[in-house]
């Protein structure tokens, strides 16, 4: 009898069936849009994170470097200086070469030691320490004017200032500045940080047998635009190194942490940052454990910064992180209210059937219908009404998603320049003469790491589960709603419209 009549009352209002429906359908399409493309934008900023800090790195420690001018100082450029003697001369003019690794401005050190404290806390699964270095090497020719009485001449990058002439110099100086960004780390060390993140793309990547050795593996990308391959050799901090592999992001759209990696105590030797870090790259036992422990190492640590990968996604910006915004903000935001002005659709179509049915109910009482069962059959309706909006929904929603995928949107994602305490981004070459190298290699020295990376759009059970949760709810609450409404008739009111 109930599925009978059901049938009857559902086919009988067509009109009111599928405005319901319909205003469900559209709500929860728009769920399902939603919550998917949030899951993609998610997914996006994990792939950029991971290809900066590592796969499974779920905390960075850093320490905040001391900005130029505190305690003191006054916070000057990186200098070379060449003194008498230096480079060959000829024609008037000296030519110079010199290469430099040191921590760059925006990076701090702090011992290596707290690599054992972060070990030794419950709930660490792994953890590697790294330096982040910048190279930066002076090729050039300056004037060659009374060198011996001079007693040097300087050049000076980093600061805004261009090397200057010596007294009564001709000028005529022209030099080249090449900066890339150098990464020490532990060679045994690969499951998490960095170099987790990457692929091979030719030769092999640091063993643990190369601690110790002048070997480097270089980010692809860089390698290509600097003209290096495997089996040559690049000068760092004016050593020669055997260069025994390429890499590239996991991703393929992304640019890994740094240009040039290399062993932790070679990078320490070289740069004069001996039994220094600039990062530890920690991985949680669990997840669920990633907020305890950030407690506790900041604890244990109170000197320094402690990042989760949720902190760090704030350092993304770029149409990435306009995306992510409006999503997690527009998106939620309209989400709800469609959801509720459909809730409110059904629930008004159906308190208006129910006033239109008034003789039907009667009738329905007069010949021993019970409230209860009359409440009943008018949430039974509503139901299969909200259940029918929930089906279609989830078809619209699925054939929404089907188009983002296609389209594929790309979206622009850069990370701070400054990297777990170091830089990322590839090396910018400066060159030309008098006031060229100040500005540019400043750039050079913050670039920011940009990467293209394209949307895609998951769909998971459980959100079209929740969907057809929220179409049943909606269906339910104008079902107890309109039920109500009809339990009010009175008995009196039943028998005035029989007859």
């Amino acid at each position: 009898m109930f599925i009978t009549y059901l049938r009857r009352e559902l086919v009988n209002r067509r009109k009111q069936t599928i405005i319901i429906a319909v205003g469900m359908a559209l709500a929860i399409a728009l769920v399902i849009i939603v919550n998917s493309v949030a899951a993609g934008v998610k997914d996006a900023q994990t792939a950029v994170l991971g290809s900066v800090y590592g796969v499974g790195t779920d905390i960075t420690i850093s320490k905040a470097a001391a900005a130029p001018g505190a305690n003191g100082t006054a916070g000057p450029g990186q200098r070379f200086d060449f003194g008498p003697g230096a480079g060959s001369t000829a024609a008037g003019t000296t030519a110079v070469a010199s290469s430099r690794l040191t921590a760059g401005r925006s990076t701090a050190t702090f011992d290596a030691a707290s690599l054992g404290t972060v070990t030794g806390e419950a709930g660490v699964s792994a953890a590697a320490g790294v330096l982040s270095l910048n190279n930066t090497t002076f090729d050039g020719k300056l004037p060659d004017v009374n060198r011996t009485e001079q007693g040097s001449d300087r050049a000076q990058t980093g600061d805004g200032s261009a090397p200057t002439d010596g007294p009564g110099g001709t000028g005529g100086s022209s030099f080249n500045i090449n900066s890339f960004t150098v990464l020490g780390l532990d060679p045994s060390e690969s499951a998490v940080g960095p170099l987790s993140s990457v692929t091979l793309t030719d030769g092999r990547t640091l063993a643990s047998d190369d601690t110790g050795t002048d070997v480097a593996v270089l980010d692809s990308a860089y390698a290509t635009a600097a003209g290096l391959s495997v089996g040559g050799t690049i000068d760092i901090g004016g050593t020669s190194f055997q260069i025994v592999g390429l890499v590239e992001s996991s991703s393929g759209d992304a640019t890994t942490a740094s240009n040039v990696y290399i062993p932790l105590d070679v990078a320490q030797n070289l740069s004069g940052e001996s039994g220094k870090i600039s990062s530890i790259y920690v991985q949680a036992t669990s997840s669920d454990d990633i907020a305890t422990l950030k407690t506790s190492l900041e604890a244990a640590l109170p000197d320094n910064t402690v990042s989760t990968q949720s902190d760090l996604a704030s350092s993304v910006s770029g149409s990435l992180s306009t995306a992510s915004t409006l999503v997690g903000n527009l998106g939620t935001w309209l989400s709800i209210i469609v959801l509720a002005a459909a809730f409110l659709i059904a629930i008004l179509f159906t308190i208006s059937g129910v006033t239109r049915r008034t003789r039907e109910f009667g009738t329905l009482k007069a010949i021993g219908w019970s409230n209860r069962r009359i409440v009943g059959q008018v949430a039974g309706e509503s139901v299969v009404q909200g259940l029918l909006g929930g089906i279609a929904g989830v078809a619209i929603g699925l054939v929404g998603v089907l188009v983002v995928n296609l389209v594929a949107p790309t979206l622009t994602a850069s990370t701070s320049g400054r990297v777990g305490g170091g830089f990322a981004g590839r090396g910018i070459e400066a060159a030309g003469g008098p006031g060229a190298a100040g500005g540019r290699f400043g750039q050079a020295a913050h670039a920011a790491a940009t990467s293209d990376v394209v949307l895609n759009a998951p769909v998971t059970v459980s959100v079209i589960l929740i969907a057809v949760a929220l179409a049943l709810a909606g269906g339910l609450l104008a079902g107890a709603v309109g039920g109500w409404r009809a339990s009010r008739l009175r008995p009196a009111e039943a028998l005035r419209s029989v007859a």
